[in-house]
């Protein structure tokens, strides 16, 4: 671990270029060691509870109720793996409330979609990425407009915070390449992803949620309980889909991630008001209303 400076005020140490409204706990100041400081700091770090989302895909209503949720968690930071837009009817909504709201926000497929051209992309996922362009491009708001356009611009595609990678597809191809529950059984695909994990990755992409263990294996939140434990050993975690899960439940999915350990949570929201906006947007694909109501 490299080494954190830090400055003492009255009986409280604070990290140099850390959070300033988070002090060091108690225990460290009985001692002007460095080292006590240092080790109670990284401490102090692994106890930041995040919730980690991704795959909004424009379906502003799930996000709402996924942000009010996360709100009851005492949660510190979010973090977004990507997806904001692309499917849904509500792509700038849900821009502005990633804008002012996530800590982190990653680089989706769907997103540099609207960027770009889109590669790779089915009928109905095409037309509705040029369908999410004209909406971004001919917002009333211009202020609004250049602040959204410049934030998908800067998206990073890859987020490190050691021991942690956070990326939107996998940690050999960050934006694109899909980790589906049967790559278990392609060993050299997941000797290669494990590779490059330091310990634990936190991706989406297939909207699909659950945990790729070492021994390559595949939990689901239902299998895990909603609660995985991973201590020392290295794991990928799909945080499952926002906007667009398809695991079966038509509910939500997001995790929070807090020292030795990551919760599913699972939130409710009113799919209907979402797809009967699908149905009257020709651009939009009445499968992508039908596949919400399903989660499939």
């Amino acid at each position: 671990m490299g080494m954190i400076f830090c400055f003492r005020q009255g009986r409280r140490w604070w990290p140099l270029g850390g959070n300033p409204s988070r002090p060091l706990p108690e225990s460290c100041i009985s001692t002007d060691s460095l080292w006590s400081v240092r080790s109670c700091f990284a401490k102090t770090i692994s106890l930041l509870k995040r919730a980690i989302i991704s795959d909004i895909h424009g379906n502003y209503e799930a996000l709402q109720a996924v942000l009010a949720h996360i709100r009851e968690q005492s949660i510190e930071e979010i973090y977004c793996l990507g997806d904001i837009v692309g499917y849904g009817p509500n792509p700038c909504e849900c821009l502005d409330a990633v804008i002012d709201g996530c800590a982190v926000c990653l680089l989706g497929n769907h997103d540099q979609g609207a960027l770009f051209d889109p590669e790779g992309f089915n009928s109905g996922a095409e037309r509705a990425i040029f369908w999410t362009r004209e909406q971004l491009e001919n917002a009333r708001d211009d202020a609004k407009s250049d602040r959204r356009w410049d934030f998908l611009g800067a998206l990073p595609r890859i987020h490190r915070d050691d021991p942690w990678l956070f990326v939107h597809g996998s940690p050999r191809n960050p934006v694109n390449e899909y980790v589906f529950p049967e790559d278990i059984y392609n060993q050299k695909k997941m000797e290669k992803l494990f590779s490059l994990v330091p310990q634990g990755c936190f991706q989406g992409h297939t909207h699909v949620p659950g945990i790729f263990t070492e021994s390559y294996g595949f939990v689901t939140p239902e299998e895990a309980g909603y609660k995985y434990e991973f201590a020392d050993r290295k794991f990928l975690c799909n945080v499952g889909s926002v906007g667009q899960p398809r695991d079966g439940d038509n509910r939500s999915c997001y995790v929070v991630l807090q020292d030795d350990h990551l919760t599913y949570h699972r939130v409710e929201y009113d799919f209907n008001k979402t797809v009967e906006k699908i149905y009257k947007i020709p651009e939009l694909d009445d499968f992508l209303g039908d596949r919400i109501k399903q989660g499939h």
